[in-house]
């Protein structure tokens, strides 16, 4: 059993719409390797996550926590800082996150 059409012109018609077809899922093919590079290229391109983290109030003067480096609790008021100042923010009184207990990583005694 034979489901394409027996004249010519039927045939020529089905052959240009499939041909047309094929060009726009080949583009589309195309547009989604380029999505995948670029997403690709990001995430190679992104910074290395810090080491410690102090995070600020509302005012962005007083440190409110410290935080090991990619806490899941860390606040968009975080900033990047040195083992030394995460240690003296918290030698100054500053709280560990009780979440990511940079206390112990940094083995502070109080």
């Amino acid at each position: 059993m034979n489901d394409l059409p027996p004249d010519l012109p039927r045939l020529r018609t089905l052959e240009t719409w499939l041909i047309l077809t094929l060009d726009r899922v080949r583009r589309q093919i195309a547009d989604a390797e380029r999505r995948e590079e670029e997403l690709q290229r990001g995430i190679e391109a992104r910074p290395p996550e810090p080491d410690w983290l102090i995070e600020r109030g509302l005012s962005g003067r007083d440190a409110v926590y410290v935080h090991v480096g990619g806490c899941w609790s860390a606040g968009k008021r975080s900033k990047s800082v040195t083992q030394e100042q995460a240690l003296h923010a918290l030698a100054e009184g500053v709280k560990p996150c009780p979440q990511c207990e940079p206390d112990n990583a940094l083995g502070f005694l109080d």
